[in-house]
């Protein structure tokens, strides 16, 4: 009980740190150029993807079987381009938006919701 403990505070420790950081960073530059939000999008994703590749897909393989391993990726893909619609059509019923065409806050918009769905089975997977 105590591993878990100390698992979870560590989890939530650098979770929050880091949103912490990057939200201080993102209230003290006042001018966001789309140069930046893209780098930052960008590296971001990066991280994602090379966490998913070299570590969460080779322990899904040793914890079951490749079929599954399929699946639960398939289910996220789908998720994910059903987030993405919901948004735009959310996006093209507010004029505003559209005459504006900003691509960054969509997608910021999406990773948020894709954080928050993520969170709900890394939860189960901790316990």
């Amino acid at each position: 009980m105590e591993e878990i403990l100390k698992t979870t505070l560590l989890g939530l420790f650098f979770g929050t740190f880091g949103t912490t950081l990057g939200g201080i960073i993102g209230v003290v530059i006042k001018r966001h150029s789309n140069k930046f939000l893209s780098f930052i999008l960008s590296f971001a994703s990066g991280l994602m993807m090379a966490v998913i590749c070299f570590d969460l897909i080779p322990e899904a393989l040793g914890i079951s079987s490749i079929g599954n391993v399929i699946i639960g990726i398939f289910i996220g893909i789908i998720a994910m381009i059903f987030c993405d619609l919901l948004v735009e059509k959310k996006f093209n019923t507010n004029k505003r938006f559209v005459q504006e065409k900003n691509t960054l806050l969509k997608t910021g918009i999406i990773v948020s919701i894709g954080l928050a769905i993520h969170n709900f089975p890394e939860g189960l997977a901790i316990r």
